[in-house]
């Protein structure tokens, strides 16, 4: 009985012993980490997915001059530059074999750059095969000559309008007393040219109020995006930057109230401040991707590659897919949108 203890015991100790010895080797072998107390081990946690998003739909934003004084704007004209067009070329051959399938052109006012915009979205359909082009505009300068010689190419033509009242649209900075007029014109040659005819407003302080029904009805634009007017950091938030938004702020309960106002019509999409800030590829002047997340641009595309440009960038995809950013697209869509059947089905 005593030897069959005795070997019951020893095999206890044993036991205990290869126990110990396996985790001293556990803890011996893990990473440390110095503190002012004892020493820790590091548990690393898996590393996030680093798959870069494609850039389904880029707003290329060539130039920041614009003949325009919106008071909220925060695309402001703090440099005058324009990438030479072979420049420009190349790097939206980069984009298109990076995945982009929709391109909007933007500014500033692009159409200061009429043979410029022109060759881009001709070089963009013929050479790229791009599935959408678009252009935004303030539509002062648009001219039925140029959509008779380049419509072809365009999908979309999108016109600011933030009032069917002049003398809004003058307080704003946006108007000259044929804002009205001009819409009208444009929406016309639109029907003509076989483009889509888009209008975006931004809802702020001096026209949150307006009832815009009957207008949009007349004009029936394919889509009607309505902005929450939105403050930028170090764009367009102080007496320093250019343009000061402060004074056309306006609460989430006043852009609410404007959108119930609107939401009988067909077209209309809104797009409050949390799925706007983030939720845009933004292209500057000098090709780098903008971030609105307080941090600095990317490198210029032409310098490092999309890939890595994006990788420097926070692009809320989540937001982009839920604000409606895939939809028809395309001058001859019926309605399907991007991408097949279901523009979520597109890999990121």
């Amino acid at each position: 009985m005593v030897l069959l203890q005795h070997g019951i015991l020893v095999l206890l100790l044993s036991a205990v012993i290869a126990v110990f010895t396996l985790k001293s080797w556990d803890i011996l072998t893990r990473p440390w980490k110095k503190q002012s107390g004892p020493m820790v081990a590091i548990h690393h946690p898996k590393p996030p997915n680093s798959k870069i998003a494609t850039p389904v739909s880029v707003n290329y934003h060539f130039t920041r001059q614009c003949n325009k004084t919106c008071g909220f704007c925060f695309h402001t004209a703090t440099t005058s530059y324009r990438m030479p067009e072979e420049n420009a070329k190349c790097g939206l051959a980069l984009l298109a074999k990076a995945g982009m399938k929709k391109l909007n052109f933007a500014g500033g006012e692009p159409f200061l750059y009429r043979e410029f915009l022109g060759h881009m979205i001709a070089y963009c359909k013929e050479a790229l095969d791009l599935e959408s082009i678009s252009i935004v505009t303030n539509g002062s300068l648009v001219n039925e000559s140029f959509l008779k010689k380049y419509g072809q190419y365009i999908d979309i033509l999108a016109v600011s309008c933030d009032s069917f009242n002049e003398a809004t649209n003058i307080a704003i900075g946006r108007g000259s007393g044929d804002n009205v007029r001009t819409l009208t014109k444009i929406a016309e040659w639109c029907r003509k040219y076989g483009i889509k005819f888009k209008l975006n407003t931004v809802v702020c302080q001096l026209n949150y109020e307006e009832d815009m029904n009957s207008w949009i009805s007349q004009l029936q634009p394919f889509r009607w995006k309505c902005f929450q007017v939105l403050m930028v950091v170090g764009k367009n938030d102080s007496d320093t930057t250019l343009r000061d938004v402060r004074r056309f702020q306006i609460s989430d309960e006043q852009y609410e109230q404007f959108c119930e106002r609107h939401r009988g019509q067909e077209s209309f999409v809104p797009e409050p401040n949390n799925l706007m800030a983030k939720s845009y590829l933004i292209l500057d002047e000098y090709m780098r991707f903008l971030d609105r997340d307080g941090r600095e641009p990317s490198p210029p595309i032409l310098e490092v590659g999309v890939k890595a440009a994006l990788a420097r960038v926070f692009w809320d995809q989540e937001s982009f897919v839920t604000r409606g950013g895939l939809y028809d697209w395309t001058r001859g869509s019926t309605g399907v949108e991007c991408g097949g059947e279901s523009g979520t089905a597109l890999d990121w």
